[in-house]
């Protein structure tokens, strides 16, 4: 099955996910479906434990299905050893997530090229400069992220995510560490790039603001999606 990689940038089918634990096997995901087109913002809700992070893993290429079929930006992943995944996520696949992930080594800067000068884009320095003038950070572009806020690391985090201009972001609680008035900005940040970019938006989330300003809204249910009016 071919899918069309303008139109849809991840798509699940059957997708099932099921671990072995002591009092036997567990469900996570049962035959779940969702598929997502170019551009839009799809806002991921339900319970803590629910699945909603493997989800988010399985529809990035970063864990292996149990059952069903997966296709990222326009190619099927079972068909991909995990350097054939991590090819093609190079330059198409942003993330975000709750816990920052910066290397701590490493500047502000540094932190945003290095996905670009991973993947050999010839203006990484460019394009980090101007993502992180895009989230408001060039004053800061030297600081370590331990010199920063909650907020200004997430912000860094966002810089990183989009400066490749990837196809599609990932982005699992990209507001659960941070206080209301941070999460508010980090909203604002996330949606006006995705539009800028013209990226689909797939994230996982616990703040109403930020599911409500998404095209679609889909709640974890015993191992399936519901969509939310």
């Amino acid at each position: 099955m071919t899918v069309d990689p303008v139109a849809v940038v991840t798509r699940a089918q059957g997708l099932g996910k099921h671990i072995s634990g002591p009092s036997g096997d567990l469900t996570i995901l049962d035959g779940l479906e969702i598929e997502i087109q170019a551009g839009e913002a799809v806002a991921i809700l339900g319970a803590s434990g629910s699945g909603k992070s493997t989800l988010l893993g399985l529809l990035a290429g970063l864990d292996s299905a149990s059952s069903g079929e997966v296709w990222l930006c326009g190619q099927r992943l079972a068909g991909l050893d995990e350097d054939g995944r991590a090819e093609l996520r190079a330059g198409r696949v942003g993330f975000v997530f709750q816990s920052f992930q910066l290397l701590p080594t490493l500047t502000a800067r540094e932190n945003v090229l290095l996905p670009l000068e991973l993947t050999g884009n010839p203006d990484a320095e460019g394009r980090a400069d101007e993502a992180l003038d895009l989230v408001g950070l060039t004053p800061r572009a030297g600081h370590y992220p331990r010199q920063l806020s909650g907020g200004e690391q997430q912000r860094v985090a966002i810089a990183r995510a989009y400066a490749p201009r990837p196809q599609v972001l990932f982005a699992d609680e990209p507001t659960g560490n941070l206080d209301e008035a941070t999460g508010g900005h980090i909203i604002d940040l996330l949606l006006d790039l995705r539009q800028a970019c013209g990226a689909a938006l797939v994230l996982v989330t616990h703040d109403p603001r930020l599911a409500q300003r998404c095209d679609r809204r889909l709640r974890m249910h015993n191992g399936t999606l519901e969509v939310m009016v």
